[in-house]
C-alpha cells in the first residue's frame, strides 16, 4: 500500500502546516492531498506546496464541481502538474447541495451528468487539441455566437483523475472513468457496499481493479496504554455524529447513507434525527464503540497492525492517515509510526 495524508490550508497555522507536509516527505510519505470545503481552496496551497516539495505526489482532495468551469478545471491541473513536474493528481468531487446551492448558488442538479462531461472535456483539454463538446450540461463554444472551437496554449499533460464517491451511481461512474477512487467512510468488513459498484462500472469498460488506485482515509492515533482507548473513542463519536446527522441538508447525506449501507442503517438514521434536532449529544450518544472502531486506525500499535492488514485484503491501494495529535510533534509521531507499518505490511514483517 502507498500511504496519503490530507491538509487543508484553512482553521490553523499555514506554517506549521507547510511544516507538517516537509517531515511527512521526508518520512517518506507517498502523496498529500489538499482538502476544499467552505473554507480554503486547493489550488492555491497545492501551488505553494509544490514548490516547496520535491519528490510526494500532491493531489486536490477534492476540487467541488460547479466551481469552476471544466475548462477551467483542466487549466489548474495542468498549471499544477508543470509546477510541480508531474507530481499533481487531479481530485474531483461533486459535494452536496447545501455548499454547491447554499454557498455557491448554482444548481445541485445532475451531478452524475456533470460529473462525466467535466471529466470527458477535462481530458480534452488535456491533448491540447482543439475544445468542442456537445452534452446535456455543457456545449462548447457556445452555439450562435462568435466563438470558435480553441486550444490551451499549455504543453500537453496526462494528469490522473481521481473521483471523490460514495453513492452507487458515482461509484460505478468512478469505475468507469476515473484512475482513481477517493472514499472515506469505509469499513472494510463491508466494503462490498462499494466495490459491488465500483466493480460494475469497471466491467463495463473492460477494466479490473488493478487499474483503479482505491484510496481510503482514517484517523490514525497509536496509543501505547490500552486504558487511554475509552477516551479517545468517546471523544471520536462527536466528530462521526457530524458526518451522520450534519454533513448535507435535510434530505441528501452521502455520509449517512454509506454507513446505513454498510450494516448501520437504525442507528445512523436514529443519530441523524437527534442531530437535525438540535441535540447533538444525545446524536454522539448514539455512535457504538464499533462504529468508532471500524472506520478508523485508532488503538495499539498491534491493533493498528492488524487493521491495516484488514485493509489491505480488503483491496485499499492507498491509505490516506489522518494523524491525531494537539501539536505537530504528536501529529508527526504518530504519521511515522503509520508509515513504518505499512510499509512493514509491503515487507512481509511483523
Amino acid at each position: 500500500m502507498r500511504t496519503a495524508t490530507t491538509i487543508e490550508a484553512s482553521g490553523g497555522d499555514w506554517r506549521e502546516t507547510v511544516d507538517f507536509v516537509l517531515e511527512a516527505e521526508k518520512l517518506g510519505l507517498d502523496i498529500c492531498w489538499v482538502a476544499e470545503a467552505w473554507g480554503s481552496d486547493a489550488p492555491s496551497p497545492l501551488g505553494f506546496l509544490a514548490a516547496r516539495t520535491e519528490r510526494m505526489l500532491l493531489g486536490s482532495g477534492v476540487i467541488q464541481l460547479g466551481t469552476r468551469s471544466p475548462v477551467t478545471l483542466a487549466q489548474t491541473a495542468m498549471t499544477l502538474a508543470h509546477l510541480s513536474d508531474g507530481r499533481f493528481l487531479l481530485g474531483l468531487g461533486a459535494s452536496g447541495p447545501q455548499v454547491v446551492e447554499g454557498l455557491h448558488g448554482i444548481p445541485f442538479a445532475r451531478p452524475l451528468t456533470r460529473m462525466r462531461e467535466t471529466v470527458e472535456i477535462i481530458r480534452s483539454s488535456f491533448t491540447g487539441e482543439k475544445i468542442s463538446y456537445q452534452g446535456r450540461q455543457f456545449t462548447i463554444p457556445l452555439p450562435s455566437g462568435e466563438g470558435r472551437p480553441m486550444r490551451l496554449s499549455l504543453d500537453a499533460v496526462p494528469v490522473p483523475i481521481y473521483l471523490a464517491a460514495l453513492s452507487p451511481k458515482m461509484l460505478e461512474l468512478t469505475g468507469e472513468i476515473a484512475d482513481g477512487w477517493l472514499g472515506t467512510s469505509f469499513v472494510p468488513e463491508g466494503a462490498d457496499a462499494y466495490f459491488t459498484h465500483l466493480d460494475a462500472g469497471l466491467a463495463r469498460v473492460g477494466r479490473t481493479r488493478a487499474g483503479l488506485d482505491v484510496c481510503q482515509g482514517a484517523e490514525i492515533n497509536i496509543v501505547s496504554d490500552p486504558a487511554l482507548l475509552g477516551g479517545i473513542v468517546g471523544s471520536r463519536k462527536k466528530e462521526l455524529a457530524f458526518s451522520l446527522g450534519g454533513m448535507g441538508s435535510g434530505s441528501t447525506n452521502f455520509y449517512n447513507n454509506a454507513y446505513s449501507r454498510q450494516g448501520w442503517a437504525e442507528v445512523a438514521g436514529q443519530v441523524r434525527e437527534r442531530w437535525q434536532a438540535g441535540d447533538r449529544d444525545a446524536a454522539a450518544a448514539l455512535v457504538t464503540d464499533e462504529m468508532v472502531l471500524a472506520t478508523t486506525l485508532v488503538g495499539t500499535e498491534e491493533m493498528v497492525r492488524e487493521r491495516l492488514c484488514v485493509w489491505r485484503d480488503a483491496g485499499v491501494d492507498t491509505v490516506r492517515l489522518y494523524p491525531a495529535g494537539g501539536t505537530l510533534e504528536a501529529r508527526l509521531a504518530n504519521l511515522a509510526q503509520g508509515i513504518d507499518l505499512v510499509r512493514a505490511l509491503d515487507l512481509g514483517t511483523q
